[in-house]
């Protein structure tokens, strides 16, 4: 008789942590939610305010997409349970290798589902937009941003994201001085928020005659994409619109009208632009919508420094408090065992997933 019993339990801790999942969710009140969502979806009123009914839409279509993803992972776990039970009761061997598959699936996937429940910012689910600024060093740094905007890219890729490019400003030789990109999708901001900092390389520098070792800086700006916060209100008066004429190539619009959108925030200094849109109208609904994520994202910066501040946890933005370093040189080269290329032993502790793309970049120049 075939007994299953590493399966069994290895389903039973899946369904637990699964069960998990469903009560950080709360199902309940999402499903009310998506009532309430649809029941403002059938006025016909609704559509009058544009904004208004695209963010609507736009929450019922993030709630009815969490319950049918977890509904579909429901049904997947009680299948495996019943294949599990079919198995024993045929004593079929065959079988054990699908239910294994099955299980490996399923918990990867509750594994990604269980990331999702910790993304429950307000903002979290929002999309993202993200903006990269060279540091001090020239070519070297540019080169370093360019690097960096082409791992975000390749990300994007692997996880589903779409991306726009918003502003570009190219490097003087090579590489870019800044450039900002719309990054959109579930989560969009919820996954990358952890990004914002100073990125870190240090090689040797492909620009240099003498082969030295150099480093290099780049900063990231993460911020949410918002269509209004109720907290912030922003008035004409603190407004300074400029208009200028976009960069790049050219064509029958671009660069023959002052397309390109430059706004200033007088009482906080900060400046967005946008110059991507072929409008100047679009490229100004654009910035104010940057305007509003980098003001909401300063109003959290300023609470969580004056938490920290009272907790005497304060950071000064120098050598050492970048977020990550990318340390390719020294190196010695090392074999990776999960894809069977070679890359670098990195001496520097790299976060998260997106730093392995670096290596890819590398790998393919």
């Amino acid at each position: 008789m075939l007994i299953l019993d590493e399966q069994k339990q290895r389903l039973k801790a899946l369904k637990t942590k699964f069960d998990g999942c469903c009560e950080a969710f709360n199902e309940e009140e999402l499903e009310s939610k998506l009532a309430a969502l649809s029941e403002q979806q059938q006025d016909p009123e609704l559509y009058k305010d544009l904004k208004r009914a695209q963010s609507i839409n736009s929450e019922a279509k993030y709630v009815s997409g969490v319950l049918t993803d977890l509904k579909a992972k429901r049904g997947k776990i009680d299948d495996i349970g019943d294949f599990i039970a079919m198995a024993e009761e045929e004593s079929d061997e065959a079988l054990l290798s699908e239910i294994n598959e099955a299980l490996a699936a399923a918990e990867e996937e509750v594994e990604t589902l269980h990331l999702k429940t910790l993304l429950k910012g307000e903002y979290d689910h929002a999309d993202a937009i993200l903006t990269l600024h060279a540091g001090a060093g020239g070519t070297e740094a540019q080169d370093w941003t360019q690097m960096l905007y082409r791992m975000y890219k390749m990300y994007c890729d692997k996880n589903g994201f779409g991306y726009e490019e918003l502003d570009y400003l190219a490097g003087d030789e090579a590489g870019i001085k800044s450039v900002t990109f719309r990054v959109t999708g579930t989560n969009a901001y919820g996954y990358l928020k952890a990004e914002k900092g100073v990125h870190r390389l240090v090689r040797i520098s492909p620009f240099d005659s003498n082969a030295r070792r150099h480093t290099s800086f780049a900063s990231l700006e993460v911020m949410p994409e918002i269509e209004e916060d109720a907290n912030i209100k922003i008035t004409p008066d603190e407004l300074r619109i400029d208009t200028y004429r976009s960069g790049g190539a050219g064509g029958q619009h671009i660069n023959k009208t002052d397309s390109a959108v430059r706004i200033t925030h007088l009482p906080t200094g900060i400046v967005v632009q946008c110059q991507n849109e072929r409008s100047q109208i679009q490229n100004r609904e654009t910035a104010m919508k940057m305007l509003l994520g980098k003001l909401v994202e300063k109003r959290e910066r300023e609470i969580e420094e004056k938490a920290n501040a009272i907790k005497g946890e304060m950071k000064k933005i120098e050598w050492g408090s970048q977020i990550r370093s990318y340390v390719f040189q020294p190196y010695t080269m090392v074999k990776d065992h999960r894809t069977g290329y070679e890359k670098p032993d990195v001496q520097a502790v790299m976060d998260g997933e997106i730093a392995e793309f670096i290596f890819d970049y590398l790998r393919k120049s």
